[in-house]
């Protein structure tokens, strides 16, 4: 029988979280990247998680920080600390409470619908058992059954009350038949993430200011993921979305799969889900160790790419400047900074994904957090009322440029303050360098004007207030939000 969690009452011995975990064997597994993205667009084939993907999440103007996220996401509620676990938990339903609205069919979404909820976990634990099995390592009935339960408690941990997923693993098979064959639809999210997204997926921080290496590797890899990922989608699923059945996909699919779980006899230190992570979102100007390394890679990779101009028709990308000017153009710092879910448009969901993004960073309790989702959304009512121009509800790019207003408003104010206070953890009116770090938690270093090294409240202001009004370019507030 179930216990209180909803966890059978023969899998409670076995811990559901932390290190002894089945979850934490998969996590670190080289073919969970491929799981991720085979997960992630069933997700997006619901079509209340595709409208609320298409309305709220960044995940096509920054993917690789929306990925960064979801895997910080997942070590914490996956970890052995429950009030760690627990605290995650509150910030995910916040933040789901915020996601609701009407898809272009006028049909309504809610995240915190708890079948939706259920069918993210669903598509986790499914993809995971697929990865094994298209590893050549299907896994045996007794451990599906303790991964079962490991999301099971993940979900009870949100708030859920059992039975939004099925009571046991016999079960599980024909629920997710079902909602393959009556829920899922070829959703436009769905579209973007396997025609789109691929295509055009920009530069890790890691590969930033290499454009002809990376649109290389990604003319080549990028078609290939995306047929990798419709060829382990479920046959009944393809055939409904009419996704196109490439020749030889399969065996493409496959082979990834194999080769990938071959780097399980790498040293673990070279598969470990967070230095992966963590290497991966490095950047050259950091202070980590590794980044002298990184640079001289730069360096190989900057000649690479200019053998690569001469013996290939691959399109001019244009090279980074070495020092790029501190101010911007309108049109670039509305594409760059404000419209982060890159739909071309600035709305309330972009600000809001700026204070999702801020009050991740930060860690935020309910009360700071709210506060500063109070204080953007003060900020979006002065900017639609300034630059609205044509009543419909949201800012083009043309209507910002043309207005060139000055952004820094009272309520533009009031969200600087409020990134202030809650950075300021010690509240003695000044930033150190370990509270800057908590804030700017991307890997590089500033040198702080102060030699004391700390940061006065009128300079923090004065620095936000800059980069978001004055279109100033910024080393701390681009790699925050802009970075893809």
């Amino acid at each position: 029988m179930p216990s209180a969690s909803g966890v059978p009452a023969d899998l409670t011995e076995d811990p559901l979280f932390g290190p002894g975990a089945q979850f934490h064997a998969l996590f670190n597994d080289p073919r969970w990247a491929l799981a991720m993205i085979r997960a992630t667009v069933l997700e997006a084939a619901h079509p209340q998680i595709g409208a609320a993907l298409l309305d709220n999440s960044t995940f096509v103007a920054h993917p690789w920080r929306r990925l960064r996220n979801t895997f910080q996401s997942m070590q914490r509620m996956f970890c052995a600390d429950d009030d760690a676990r627990q605290r995650e938990a509150a910030r995910l339903n916040r933040m789901h409470a915020r996601l609701n609205g009407t898809d272009a069919r006028s049909r309504p979404y809610d995240a915190m619908d708890p079948g939706v909820r259920a069918w993210v976990v669903a598509t986790l634990f499914e993809s995971a058992v697929t990865m094994c099995r298209l590893g050549g390592q299907p896994l045996e009935q007794i451990t599906m059954e303790k991964l079962y339960a490991e999301f099971q408690a993940f979900l009870a941990t949100m708030g859920d009350q059992a039975g939004h997923l099925p009571a046991n693993l016999n079960d599980f098979w024909p629920y997710f038949d079902r909602m393959v064959e009556e829920e899922l639809e070829n959703t436009e999210a769905l579209r973007i993430i396997l025609y789109r997204l691929f295509d055009h997926l920009p530069a890790p921080p890691v590969l930033d200011g290499l454009p002809t290496v990376w649109a290389a590797g990604r003319t080549l890899a990028g078609p290939v993921i995306g047929a990798i990922t419709v060829a382990s989608l479920p046959e009944s699923f393809r055939r409904k979305a009419g996704l196109p059945e490439i020749p030889g996909a399969q065996t493409v699919m496959q082979s990834a799969y194999l080769a990938a779980g071959l780097a399980r006899f790498l040293p673990d230190s070279w598969i470990q889900a967070e230095g992966v992570a963590g290497l991966l979102f490095l950047t050259p100007d950091s202070d980590d160790p590794r980044a002298r390394s990184i640079t001289a890679v730069h360096e190989a990779m900057k000649r690479a790419g200019a053998f690569i101009r001469l013996v290939t028709p691959l399109p001019a990308q244009p090279e980074p400047a070495r020092s790029p000017a501190p101010q911007r153009g309108a049109e670039e710092f509305f594409h760059a900074v404000l419209d982060q879910t890159g739909d071309g448009y600035l709305d309330w969901p972009d600000l809001a994904a700026m204070a999702r993004e801020l009050a991740g960073r930060l860690d935020l309790d309910e009360p700071q957090e709210t506060r500063l989702y109070n204080a953007f959304a003060h900020w979006w009512k002065e900017l639609q009322e300034a630059l609205d121009t044509d009543g419909d509800g949201r800012v083009s790019a043309q209507e910002y440029a043309a207005a060139v207003p000055s952004l820094a408003g009272p309520a533009l104010i009031r969200v600087a303050e409020v990134l202030f206070d809650a950075t300021d953890k010690d509240g003695n009116e000044t930033i150190d360098a370990d509270e800057y770090r908590a804030l700017f938690r991307t890997g590089f270093h500033r040198d702080m004007d102060n030699p004391e090294g700390t940061y006065s409240r009128s300079a923090f202001l004065n620095d936000f207030l800059s980069f978001m009004a004055g279109r100033q370019r910024s080393s701390a507030y681009d790699p925050l939000l802009t970075d893809a």
